[in-house]
């Protein structure tokens, strides 16, 4: 019997997938009686007029047999003679491209379908980018419902053209067409009389016979050398026993041999290899292990022991990624980046290129909206274990999440590392910053004012740098307005301009901290993401949220600067708390509401809450 198959089914919408699916198991056999009984029961109701609805095997859901579309991924298993399989069915609304996506990222084959009287769509063709992109290297690509153009070779023959043209434009590596009607059954699992034509294997006798090196094949050790597992664990059990536990992504490991820790590079040799309660003398891909190293180093989740290979130990890298999210993506937009068993804060910071679906060329611009594919540089919070993907899958692809709402925003795969990044070294100081502030008498900080414009955040900063400068303090305020004057004047009030003017600022304060100076910043900073971005930059002991929360109504009965009147007769687009959204901080260290105190008031009750952080 040949090894496991894992394959996904993908194409357009109502071109046929779950029906291929579930013809072939009911010609196969491979149904227990009551299934059988039930789909037929099923289909009674059904949109075939009474006729077997093979569909309704993966479609389980309400809503998917209700509206005749797959909604989630929908995974079978099953076994021939031949084979093991492992299905998943995907849906082909472009609106649940999220969901192809899943089933993509783990299948070794891509079964693709095109309708006959359609031929390739937009989806069809987004769908083949997307299991390219996820390292999927073997296509089948089944011309279905054959039955509604006459089963005419014609036909077959200009869909054939097509896809080898798309083939080509994708580089796909293995690539067959097989002509099938998945409601009739033909060149499903049995040869079609309709169709004689067609010599070649059914879509059942291809997916049993198909040699798929890919998952623990040789062709995929070739691009993965060496041993390489990212730690997912330390396990302590008492005080004599310190392993690393994870699943190795590729090679074999023997005992006594040495194994370099990465990022560090500390050096080790494997004392013990316990697979579950036992000991081994040799582990290899995929086989979930304890490892214990000959010595005490330092070494967490998210590190990676590696042998006989070099993978990157950087900050940024250059990667191809597909937009997932309702929201456009912009440049500047910071996440959280999970690659291999590492999650750590990311920023996009520059949109390359899009990739346009049907040609596949090249497009400029700043934002991509969902479902669009794109290259782009990302920037890491830190240095990090990774690799291009056509040489390391596991450590060459990663996801995004939303910081807020803890969705998956983008998948995508490493094209390559960034030299500027490897050629960077912070430079250590003799003149230490705890040396500046001990010499200044103080602890410097930054106090980050955020609120609505008109709230008070200068007149209040200001007034609070006067009596900090009356005690003696060395002190520096970064006004919103006199920044965009100077360092920001190149930068708009677009969304990736309001983020990168926030990430500069912060980096501004942390130079300031660093020269022993207490930073006040009077900033709108309307986005709970970029002040948290800030907070990372500065330091989460160094940096002191203050939401001068200020009502609305109030802001705009004072509008010191007309702004509001403005932006109500649509001369000021994207203006704070009129046509852009305000996020007001969850949880800052200070809130303050001017229009219910004075200023001297309020100064002194922030400077009385401050107690203690000017040292």
């Amino acid at each position: 019997m040949n090894g496991l198959l894992k394959f996904i089914t993908c194409g357009s919408v109502d071109d046929g997938k779950s029906t291929l699916i579930g013809h072939m198991l009911y010609d196969a056999k491979l149904l227990f009686t009551d299934q059988e009984r039930a789909l037929e029961l099923d289909s009674r109701v059904g949109s075939r007029e009474g006729k077997i609805d093979y569909s309704l095997l993966l479609d389980g859901l309400m809503a998917e047999r209700e509206q005749g579309i797959t909604i989630d991924v929908a995974y079978r298993y099953f076994t021939t003679e031949r084979r093991s399989f492992i299905v998943a069915d995907t849906p082909g609304h472009e609106e649940y491209t999220r969901n192809m996506a899943v089933g993509a990222s783990f299948a070794d084959l891509a079964v693709i379908l095109v309708d006959a009287s359609q031929g390739l769509l937009i989806q069809t063709r987004r769908h083949a980018r997307i299991c390219a992109l996820m390292g999927i290297r073997y296509f089948l690509f089944a011309v279905n419902k054959m039955d509604l153009v006459g089963y005419r070779e014609k036909e077959y023959k200009r869909i054939e053209k097509e896809i080898k043209k798309l083939a080509v434009d994708l580089e796909l590596e293995n690539v067959e067409v097989i002509p099938v009607s998945a409601t009739e059954g033909d060149n499903v699992t049995y040869k079609s009389e309709r169709m004689p034509w067609y010599r070649k294997k059914t879509l059942l006798e291809y997916l049993e016979t198909v040699e798929v090196e890919n998952a623990a094949g040789e062709s995929q050790k070739d691009r993965e050398s060496g041993f390489v597992m990212p730690v997912q664990r330390v396990c302590r059990p008492n005080a004599s026993f310190r392993g690393f536990q994870g699943q190795p992504a590729c090679g074999t490991l023997f005992v006594g041999e040495e194994v370099t820790i990465l990022p560090s590079g500390e050096r080790a040799k494997v004392q013990a290899l316990l697979l579950a309660d036992r000991q081994a003398e040799r582990v290899k891909r995929g086989e979930p292990v304890t490892v214990q190293l000959n010595r005490e180093i330092d070494v967490s989740r998210g590190c990676v022991l590696v042998k006989g290979t070099k993978l990157s130990v950087s900050s940024l890298f250059t990667a191809t990624l597909l937009w997932m999210d309702d929201t456009e993506l912009v440049e500047g937009k910071n996440f959280l980046i999970k690659i291999g068993t590492k999650k750590l804060p990311a920023t996009v910071m520059a949109i390359k290129y899009k990739i346009d679906i049907n040609s596949g060329e090249s497009i400029a611009d700043s934002r991509l909206r969902k479902n669009e594919i794109a290259v782009c540089d990302l920037a890491l919070a830190e240095k990090a274990v990774f690799d291009a993907f056509k040489r390391h899958r596991e450590l060459g692809s990663f996801i995004l999440i939303d910081r807020i709402t803890n969705m998956t925003s983008a998948c995508g795969v490493i094209e390559h590392s960034l030299r500027r990044s490897d050629n960077l070294t912070w430079q250590r100081l003799d003149i230490t910053r705890e040396y500046r502030a001990k010499r200044l008498g103080q602890s410097p900080v930054t106090l980050w004012f955020t609120g609505l414009s008109g709230a008070g955040k200068s007149a209040l900063a200001n007034e609070i740098e006067k009596a900090l400068n009356v005690q003696g303090k060395h002190t520096m305020l970064l006004d919103g307005d006199n920044v965009r004057m100077g360092l920001n004047r190149n930068l708009g009030f677009k969304e990736q301009d309001r983020i990168e003017n926030i990430r500069r600022t912060a980096e501004v304060a942390k130079l300031m901290n660093d020269a022993g100076l207490i930073v006040l910043t009077s900033f709108i900073s309307p986005y709970e993401s970029d002040r948290r971005k800030a907070r990372e930059i500065i330091g989460t002991g160094n940096f002191i949220e203050i939401y001068v929360s200020t009502p609305l109504e109030e802001c705009e009965r004072r509008d010191v600067k007309g702004l509001y009147k403005k932006a109500r007769a649509g001369q000021i687009p994207n203006f704070t708390g009129i046509s852009s959204p305000y996020e007001p901080p969850e949880y800052p260290e200070i809130m303050i509401d001017t229009s219910r105190c004075t200023l001297e008031e309020a100064a002194e009750y922030v400077l009385e809450r401050m107690q203690g952080h000017f040292g």
